[in-house]
């Protein structure tokens, strides 16, 4: 029988952070060091009075269409959609907006992944794959296959959970 796979969109195969930095620094000419990011979310990186800021970037349509897809994803991904019952999910309820964002930039950069493996929800507890790729631990909470915790600067200090680096290293892991 074929294991199922889930694996989270932002911060794992899509970049939605480097695009958050882009239009910070556009609006308040302000970059960020990896040391300044280190163990941080980027709305915990920013000045306590630009949080809604961020949120307001977040939420503004057309903000997740266009985002950088991780390298190697593209190809780990459809080697992985051979090998697994494979499932992309995001908890795209938090920013409603994104909906339409997620599913066409999926249909874009992954066209051998159909829609039925597109799970855009409000909560992952739902899902009960045999394995889990995330970028955030809440997710694993109820989780009862195995979790995979995809390397981020802002979960540097999590202990506990099998880290995937990146997507070479996630295909070293899995295929």
């Amino acid at each position: 029988m074929q294991l199922s796979i889930a694996i989270d969109m932002d911060e794992t195969i899509a970049d939605p952070i480097k695009k958050a930095r882009e239009w910070y620094y556009r609006d308040y000419g302000k970059t960020f060091t990896p040391e300044e990011l280190h163990g941080k979310t980027f709305t915990e990186a920013v000045p306590p009075e630009h949080k809604d800021k961020i949120k307001e970037y977040l939420n503004t349509p057309g903000f997740f269409r266009d985002l950088d897809v991780f390298p190697d994803a593209k190809e780990v991904l459809k080697e992985l959609n051979q090998k697994y019952k494979l499932y992309i999910v995001s908890a795209a309820m938090e920013f409603p907006d994104s909906l339409r964002d997620k599913y066409d930039w999926l249909q874009e950069h992954f066209p051998f992944l159909t829609w039925k493996q597109f799970c855009l929800c409000g909560d992952k507890s739902i899902v009960q794959t045999d394995i889990m790729i995330d970028d955030l631990i809440r997710n694993f909470t109820f989780f009862k296959g195995k979790a995979y915790l995809y390397h981020g600067h802002h979960n540097v200090h999590i202990e506990g959970y099998e880290r995937i680096l990146n997507w070479e290293d996630a295909a070293k892991k899995l295929l």
